[in-house]
Formats: structure tokens, sequence, C-alpha cells
């Protein structure tokens, strides 16, 4: 792990990771597009281009020693790199999205406006209009509906009056529409953000908060008024609220609604391809909080077929989500039926995509994909490998907002020693676990409980010990349904592990036979 986040921090640099990004064809229209520049093929910026592709690891010391360029210059030859590349990413067909279509056509608009070919120009904003209108975008809509009234001011035609009112009331719908997605998505990027800083509500008082809060931001709207976009920032804002509030069965409704208004736009799926995967990824997961198996399976296998199919668009950034979504669930559905042991094969698969995207892949999700695997192990009995993954995510330095994981990995990691039966350094483990939980302003009480059961354990006689197992299990039991405790035991399935100790099964049986009796109901 701290080879991978160090050769993130090495290769940080925006110019080197924007050439790195490219794939193969981008490179060869890049090369074609310095050509076609004239006399550039020489120039410095190609040279540096070059010397950056081949270059395995960013070092200024490396560049400046190459004589391509002097140390002062080098910053400015670089912002001009990284510009061309822009510019030629631009031009590139691959990248001619309807959104830069519609830009495309608005620039070529105010051309013919700036040249006073009003006529011209207003054919082509109409264009512009409707296929932004077309595609939900509707604030590049107004954008162009308030040149077309500047316009009509200068070019005089017979139907100015009628003309103008169409504008008027145009103009006015847009910018209503746009005031509510506007309220909309900022709503949702404030619980977004306050889920990040503070994590799930945990106690009334922060309850009462977010709900306020949740309540008093939400705008007044008429449903059958609001467009696709609208629809989205709303079922968003949803979704954060329900999953702040840990009612996981809000954010599974929420999530499915998001993904239905997109299959019932699917061609807005090639515009906003990411909001889409999004969309997928968190109905998987509010499917698996909630224990929806046959849901949960039914939409991985549509995501998997959809992926397959090239349905959903492929660039640099969906091709990361995509792994990471896909991948994710993959797992969730072993630890759901408790089929641990056949989703082993999803270890190697894994572990290569993490290096192949190392450049481009936060650390958090990086560290969660360990503690999956560690889940994984720990799932076949393979306590000594679940011991290894979670030994890079407690050993790692750099995880920033990752505190949650590093609590459940250093608790499932005390549970895999003992498990091994390391006694020799278990009490170290408990100690270095007390220590990091204390340091924890959010440390839940089924995580005290536990850490000092399992402490305790080590003074009971062995056959007591199946006996001590009951009463810890009898004490968590009560925090599974508990509106502010619950979430320990979605990241830690520490019922399921005490009942396997009590019932001397293994741990992947238990689980089984649960999602067997679940799937009866």
């Amino acid at each position: 792990m701290s080879k991978i986040i160090t050769s993130a921090n090495q290769q940080n640099d925006a110019l080197f990771v924007l050439i790195k990004s490219l794939t193969k064809s981008e490179k060869r229209q890049f090369n074609l597009y310095v050509g076609r520049l004239g006399g550039n093929i020489d120039a410095k910026f190609f040279s540096l281009f070059k010397f950056l592709e081949k270059l395995k690891v960013y070092d200024e010391k490396v560049i400046i020693g190459s004589g391509i360029v002097s140390k002062q210059q080098l910053s400015n030859l670089k912002a001009h790199l990284y510009k061309q590349i822009l510019i030629s990413l631009r031009l590139n067909p691959a990248h001619k999205n309807i959104r830069i279509q519609i830009r495309e056509q608005l620039d070529f608009a105010t051309v013919l406006y700036q040249k006073g070919l009003y006529k011209q120009s207003l054919k082509l904003l109409d264009k512009a209009k409707n296929m932004a209108l077309d595609n939900e975008e509707k604030n590049i809509a107004y954008e162009i509906v308030e040149l077309e009234k500047v316009i009509e001011t200068q070019y005089i035609t017979r139907s100015l009056s009628n003309r103008a009112g169409q504008l008027s009331i145009q103009a006015k719908e847009l910018s209503q529409q746009n005031v509510i997605a506007s309220k909309l998505s900022n709503l949702s990027l404030q619980l977004y953000s306050h889920l990040l800083q503070n994590g799930y509500v945990k106690n009334n008082e922060e309850l009462e908060f977010v709900n306020e809060y949740f309540y008093s931001k939400l705008p007044k709207y008429d449903f059958k008024t609001l467009g696709f976009r609208e629809k989205l920032w709303l079922y968003k804002a949803h979704l954060w609220f329900s999953f702040l509030t840990q009612d996981f069965l809000q954010s599974y409704k929420y999530a499915k609604k998001w993904v239905d208004l997109f299959k019932e736009n699917n061609k807005l799926i090639v515009l906003h391809p990411v909001f889409y995967l999004k969309g997928i990824n968190y109905l998987l997961e509010a499917s698996f909080f909630v224990h929806k198996s046959s849901t949960f399976k039914h939409e991985l296998a549509y995501f998997e077929s959809e992926i397959e199919q090239n349905k959903i668009p492929l660039n640099t950034n969906t091709e990361l989500l995509i792994f990471l979504y896909l991948y994710s669930n993959k797992l969730h559905l072993h630890f759901l039926e408790g089929t641990f042991s056949e989703g082993e094969y999803l270890v190697a698969i894994i572990n290569d995509k993490i290096n192949k995207y190392q450049n481009r892949l936060d650390d958090h999700y990086v560290v969660m994909l360990y503690y999956k695997i560690a889940c994984l192990y720990f799932g076949m009995g393979k306590n000594q490998l679940c011991i290894t993954y979670l030994q890079k995510i407690i050993r790692s330095k750099n995880l920033g907002s990752a505190e949650d994981l590093q609590c459940f990995a250093r608790v499932l990691n005390l549970i895999a020693h003992y498990e091994c039966g390391l006694d020799y350094d278990l009490e170290k483990q408990f100690i270095d676990t007390y220590k990091f939980l204390l340091k924890m302003e959010n440390l839940q009480e089924v995580q005290k409980e536990f850490i000092t059961s399992i402490r305790a354990l080590s003074d009971v006689f062995p056959h007591e010990i199946k006996k001590e197992f009951k009463k810890i299990h009898t004490r968590l039991k009560k925090f599974e349904n508990h509106p502010y405790e619950k979430r320990a035991f979605l990241y830690l399935d520490i019922l399921s592990w005490l009942e396997s100790k009590i019932e001397n099964k293994p741990i992947a049986l238990i689980i089984k036979e649960k999602s067997n009796r679940a799937r009866k109901k």
C-alpha cells in the first residue's frame, strides 16, 4: 500500500498525469495535430511531450538534465504543452459529445453575430438551442436564449413582438428550472460534504440537525414541471439525506429512481455516463445494505451485460469507475451469499487493476478494496492472508477520510489474530487497537463492547468459551437494528462470526444459511 501511495505522490504533476492518461489513439491524434501546425514538429513543447511520454516517474532534475528546456523556461513550456494537448483532445472525435457540439455551435453563432450576420447567427442558435433542450442542457439553453434576445434587438424582423414574447417566456421558464436545479445540486453537495466530514448521524441531536437542514433547504417545486436534470438532483439530495440518517430502505428507493430515470432516457447515459455509473453503484450498495439479494444479483447481472455490450461510453474516467464499482460489488455478492471461496479468483484481477490504475486511483478506493479482500479471506478462514491485507491498511499513513475503514480494519485484525491462535501477539494488537479507537471521536458502542469482550476471552477457561461467546452475542445483538449503531454490522459481520463460534460452523456456512432463509421469506 505504501509503495502505491508513494508512487502516486511522485507522479501527481498535472501535465505528467494528463500525458500518462492518453490512449494510443489520443497520442496519435496529438502527433497529427502538431504536424498540422507546421514548423512545430521540432518545437520544444513537442520534444518535452515525447520525453515525458517515455518517463516512468516525474522528476524535474531528469527533465532539465535532458537539455530540452532550462529550469527557468520549464514552467511556461509545461503550461503551453498542457494547453496544446487539451486543444488536441477537444478536436478528437471521441470527445465530441453533445455538450461540446452545442458549445461549438454557440461559439460559431457568436462569431457570426460579431460580423453582423444576424440571420445566420440566429439560425445556428436555434439549432443549438433545440439540441440543448433535447439533451437537458438547460444552462447552455438559457445562455443561447439570452444571446437570441440581444440579436433580436438589433435584427428587426416583422414578427419581433411575437418573437420577443416567446423568448421572454422561454427565458423565464429556463431560469426557474435552473434555479431549482442549482438549489437541489447545492443541497446534494452540502449533504455529501457533511457525510464526509462528520459521518452518519450518531445521536438524536445530530438527526434533528440534519432533518432541519434538509427540509429547510429543500426548494418548493411542482414535480410535473421537473425535467431529467432537476429530478436527478432531487433524487441525489434524497439519497445523501437517507445515507446520512442510515435509512437504507430510502437509499434503495432513491437510488432505484435515479437509475430508472436514466433507463427511461437512454440517450442521456451517453451524455452523463459518470452519473449513471454512480447511480448503479449506489443502487447496488443500498441493495447490499438491506440484504435484497435477488435485486442485487439482478442489477449486478444487468450492469455486467451493459458493460459487455458497450452500452456505457468508455473513456479513462468511466473505465476506472467501472473497475471500482463492478469488482467491489462482485465481492459484495459473495459476502451476501457466503460463497467466499468462489470469489478468491477476484483477488488477482483486482490487484492487477490496482497496479494498472495506480496513477489515477485515490488511496481511499485502494484501501476500500484491500478491506473487502481481507473480509473475503476472513470468510474463507484464511486468516493469515486476511491479516496481510489488513496490515496494508493499518500501516498506511495517508488515508485522511478513511478513518472508519482504519477502525474496522483494526477490529477485524483482532479477530483474525484470535482465530489464528496468535495469543503472543493478541495483547499488543488489543492495546494498539484500543489506543486508535480512543482517538476517534465517533467511537460506537458496538466497537467498545466488542473489543472489551475479546480481551476478556483470554481469561476464560476453554470449557466455558462457548458460553462466553453467547454472552457477547446477546450483548451485541441488541445493537443490530439500533438506528445509530447498526452501521458497524455493515462493515463487519461480528454477529455471524460469533454464531460460527457458538455453533462450531464455518462463518461462510452461517452466512449461507442466513441467505437461504432470507430468500424463502
